[in-house]
């Protein structure tokens, strides 16, 4: 055999060699990027996200990174915390209330952004409508503000005689606009007269309640503004001092002590909030998520903090509570 004709067979044979790596490299996946997800103000309510999360299979440290941010109680720092985020890249925002929700959309226009419990984001401007989101941020609605009458109609159910309602909102908080909207509404169409109590820092609680007092409400309505659930214990601990009735939005304060709820269930919006980051992760876009509304709302009562306020709740009343604490 010539040596020419050898040099070329092994030419031949490295050749192959160099496409059989070639095809191996290219079986080979590369390691996928771990997804991050930014949280804004994290609190024991999300666990509920992050199990839902757990149920779609992803696994903290290994099929998903959390990158955590807070505020601090301070809602002129949402900005700074959604821009850090922002500047992070991470895959996805999730944020909890309007004023969360809002400080990310401000600080990013190509991140998605998924909102939990936000009270009116059509009014607010977070998305162009319920069915078509139209930008980056989707999610889901608490709709608290629709339920200001049927709140009002279950306090009168508990005292008859209610006449004067305090309402405790959040300037800082761009749905409650609507939130006092509806409640002037409220007044006009039940006949009481409404209170509203002005509450955006935590040095304010203080000299607004006590004001609050001094003008003799019947009873006050709490939302489930963030900023407010954050000191939650202090209005709880206040209210009884004072002997308040008090009508909240989530039933987790009814067991913490408060008289009574009613609102959609909190910790199943942070659950279905992961399926939207599931979808996202997967490819969808946000504006093709449309936007979630609850369809049940939970009323709930404790009988023991209403016998400390001298309160007999009526069994018609009781009748009617998806749950009651004794």
């Amino acid at each position: 055999m010539s040596l020419q004709r050898i040099q070329r067979r092994a030419f031949i044979a490295g050749l192959g060699g160099v496409v059989a790596w070639s095809f191996i490299a290219q079986g080979q996946q590369r390691p996928k990027k771990t997804p991050r997800i930014g949280i804004i103000d994290d609190a024991p309510i999300w666990d509920h996200f992050r199990r839902g999360l757990r149920d779609l299979g992803y696994i903290d440290g290994q099929s998903i990174v959390f990158e955590y941010r807070s505020a601090e109680g301070q809602p002129d720092r949402l900005a700074a915390v959604a821009n850090d985020l922002a500047s992070l890249s991470v895959d996805v925002m999730v944020t909890s209330g309007s004023a969360a929700a809002r400080a990310a959309q401000q600080a990013t226009t190509t991140i998605p952004i998924v909102m939990i419990a936000t009270g009116d984001p059509v009014g607010t401007g977070l998305v162009k409508s319920l069915a078509r989101p139209g930008g980056n941020i989707t999610g889901n609605a608490d709709l608290a503000a629709t339920m200001s009458a049927k709140r009002v109609q279950l306090l009168k159910q508990l005292i008859p005689g209610v006449s004067r309602v305090a309402f405790l909102w959040n300037p800082n908080n761009c749905s409650h606009l609507a939130y006092l909207e509806e409640w002037r509404a409220v007044a006009r169409q039940l006949g009481v007269e409404p209170l509203f109590v002005e509450v955006s820092s935590f040095d304010q609680f203080e000299p607004a309640f006590a004001t609050m007092v001094r003008e003799r409400p019947d009873a006050l309505s709490v939302t489930a503004d963030p900023f407010h659930l954050s000191h939650i214990k202090w209005i709880i601990d206040f209210v009884a001092k004072a002997r308040l009735p008090t009508m909240y939005v989530p039933k987790e304060n009814v067991a913490a002590g408060g008289l009574m709820s009613y609102g959609p269930s909190l910790p199943d919006l942070y659950r279905r909030a992961a399926g939207y980051v599931h979808k996202i992760l997967q490819g969808t876009k946000p504006a093709d998520l449309p936007v979630e509304q609850p369809v049940k709302f939970e009323l709930a009562i404790n009988v023991q903090t209403a016998k400390t306020l001298d309160l007999t709740v009526p069994q018609t009343l009781l009748s009617l509570a998806d749950e009651v604490i004794e």
